[in-house]
């Protein structure tokens, strides 16, 4: 039996079956959490194994265009046409909370709007072939950052229920158990001292009835 260092008496007993209560609310919500964050890790797992076979198929057909691209341009032709982009991407990270869980968001924006600054050359010296690849490179950025939000919320989400698990095991295998025992040690320690008590208030009383009755023996006269 485990039971914590307290002393035995009653405002104890009370005190302790208040914080077993709350131990187990704690326990119930957190194995609820831990329970909901793997239904949702799981559900992510499923999204980001499928997009990134998207975006690897889609990577692939890219890094194709590039090779088609090559070996119909020279190598210096393909390194001017890509050595000064015109077009800037940035980056905005947000988050969003799931049960307590900072998941981020990322959102993209360019410098400009229109469509054809993907394009950092002319097209008179260059292949349609690196057009398509710059294209397919410039349509998969939403993607890529998608995958990298999913796979980084699996990771996060995996973190948290382990967390979460290690947490539920201690209550339920520690805590939990030990202020049981405690309470039931500090139970059975009262119930002793009471029944001593009890049993010294009964020969108190019969001690005391002794001497009334040896005294009336003794004074028979006396009222």
């Amino acid at each position: 039996m485990a039971v914590l260092n307290v002393n035995p008496t009653r405002m104890e007993l009370t005190r302790l079956k208040k914080q077993l209560s709350t131990a187990v609310r704690g326990h119930k919500l957190l194995k609820d959490k831990r329970d909901e964050l793997m239904r949702q890790f799981l559900d992510t797992v499923r999204e980001t194994k499928v997009l990134r076979e998207e975006f690897e198929k889609q990577l692939s057909a890219v890094n194709n265009s590039f090779l088609s691209a090559s070996s119909v341009m020279s190598k210096e032709t393909l390194d001017t046409a890509l050595l000064a982009p015109k077009q800037e991407v940035y980056l905005e990270i947000a988050t969003r909370n799931v049960m307590s869980v900072d998941i981020p968001v990322y959102q993209t924006k360019t410098r400009t709007s229109d469509q054809s600054d993907i394009f950092s050359y002319g097209f008179a010296s260059t292949s349609f072939e690196l057009d398509d690849a710059v294209e397919g490179l410039s349509s998969l950025l939403p993607t890529m950052l998608e995958l990298a939000e999913k796979e980084k919320a699996v990771k996060l989400m995996a973190d948290e229920i382990e967390k979460t698990r290690r947490r539920v095991n201690a209550l339920e295998h520690v805590l939990i158990p030990r202020y049981q025992d405690t309470i039931h040690f500090i139970a059975m320690k009262l119930e002793e001292s009471e029944r001593s008590s009890r049993a010294r208030l009964m020969k108190v009383k019969d001690m005391m009835i002794k001497e009334q009755i040896e005294y009336k023996h003794a004074h028979p006269d006396a009222i």
